[in-house]
């Protein structure tokens, strides 16, 4: 009786051993416990890797040749030497203006010296719309122009915008309505396009995008301006 007992028994762990669900569960846990000491072994290791390769770099040999071919003082000095003979050659000789649209400000130039600088207004960048689907941005042009012509005393050839600003009818090209004196000051640069450097009765926004495209200045800079300025000079405007 307890042979038989014993002899069921050992066959019951035989079983048990070769049951293929254990077997495939064990293999798993094997794999998992190899995986996770590589990445402990892994973890533990790169920082001291990183360490040898940072100390390595610092104490590693200055190399003689990428010393001597770093730029000296002399080099330097040479360098901004021939920038700055570029920078003459490409600068207009006679007389210059520059318009920074960015703080609506000018500079007049002579020989290379600054001879007058001051505020003006250049456009707004307001788009307005009509009725027809024509449309205007309000922007005066960037980029390098030239003095076309001079006028005294301009009248102002109101274009199709004034009055679609105004909210009145365009009237036909040759209207008297279209004609206005006073407003442009007492002086006129023309830089082609339609676009003017003249005076203006608002002097409060000097120094403010609120023009339609051209450039405005106060009654002093702007006589200054015209006088000094002959046609064909240069305009720089950015």
């Amino acid at each position: 009786m307890n042979e038989d007992v014993k002899t069921k028994n050992k066959v019951n762990k035989i079983g048990f051993l070769k049951n293929p669900l254990w077997g495939w569960l064990g293999f798993v846990t094997v794999i998992l416990t190899a995986i996770l000491l590589f990445l402990w072994l892994l973890f533990s290791f790169v920082p001291w890797l990183k360490d040898q390769a940072v100390f390595y770099k610092v104490n590693q040999p200055v190399n003689d040749s990428v010393v001597e071919n770093r730029p000296t003082d002399k080099d330097l000095t040479d360098d901004i030497g021939r920038l700055q003979k570029k920078l003459e050659r490409m600068t207009p000789g006679g007389v210059y203006l520059i318009i920074n649209t960015s703080d609506n400000s000018f500079s007049l130039y002579q020989n290379k010296q600054l001879i007058r600088e001051g505020l003006c207004s250049t456009g707004s960048y307001i788009k307005l719309q009509a009725e027809n689907q024509k449309n205007w941005v309000f922007e005066t042009p960037k980029g390098v122009f030239t003095i076309k012509g001079k006028i005294t005393n301009p009248v102002w050839r109101k274009p199709d915008w004034a009055f679609v600003e105004e909210g009145l009818p365009i009237p036909s090209a040759n209207d008297p309505s279209r004609y206005e004196s006073g407003v442009l000051g007492a002086y006129a640069l023309s830089l082609g396009g339609g676009y003017l450097i003249h005076g203006t009765l608002y002097k409060r926004f000097l120094g403010q995008a609120v023009t339609h495209g051209c450039v405005r200045m106060n009654d002093e800079d702007l006589e200054t301006v015209y006088k000094t300025l002959s046609v064909g000079a240069k305009v720089f405007i950015y």
